[in-house]
């Protein structure tokens, strides 16, 4: 049981560890999204895919020896959470302790990476708002307002100030 939880505390601590990293990369992609750099954030989000993949394996491992424990405590592993395996471990002092800082930090990396993602969010949710207010500008700009030219039948002919026709003029 003892080797059991030295293996889950150090998955966790890899985890914590892991975690902190992509909280660094995110950080850094604030600064990227805002300086609209968008081959910085390229190799923002692909070193950010490496570490994902990296949480993934660990999580695999960390699934794992949850498991282990849970059969050695007999257990249902779906009940079994980190919070009441802490509490089970109040004979072992140590162990407990260092159980419940690697919870801590975990914990702590993990809501820190929220907020800055949900910032970061916030962010390309903007830009994408000024891009599409560019376009529309644009657009807008490219169409010239109508003249007040009617027809003999007294309609509006609908033609445009300063667009032409596309047609080409020979005698220039």
């Amino acid at each position: 049981m003892a080797s059991l939880m030295e293996n889950l505390i150090e998955v966790l601590c890899q985890e914590s560890g892991e975690y902190e990293g992509l909280l660094e990369l995110s950080r850094k992609k604030t600064q990227i999204i805002a300086g609209a750099d968008l081959e910085e954030l390229q190799k923002i989000t692909d070193d950010e895919q490496e570490l994902v993949d990296r949480l993934n394996r660990l999580e695999k491992k960390r699934v794992e020896v949850t498991k282990d424990i849970a059969n050695v405590l007999n257990r249902d592993v779906e009940e079994m959470k980190l919070s009441s395996l802490i509490e089970m471990l109040s004979a072992r002092p140590v162990e407990q302790a260092q159980l419940a800082q690697a919870n801590d930090r975990l914990q702590s990396a993990v809501q820190s990476l929220r907020k800055v993602n949900e910032q970061n969010k916030e962010l390309l949710e903007e830009a994408l708002e000024m891009v599409e207010f560019e376009m529309n500008l644009l657009q807008a700009s490219k169409a010239a307002p109508e003249t007040a030219n009617y027809t003999r039948g007294a309609y509006n002919s609908g033609a445009q100030m300063g667009v032409n026709s596309g047609s080409f003029d020979a005698k220039q």
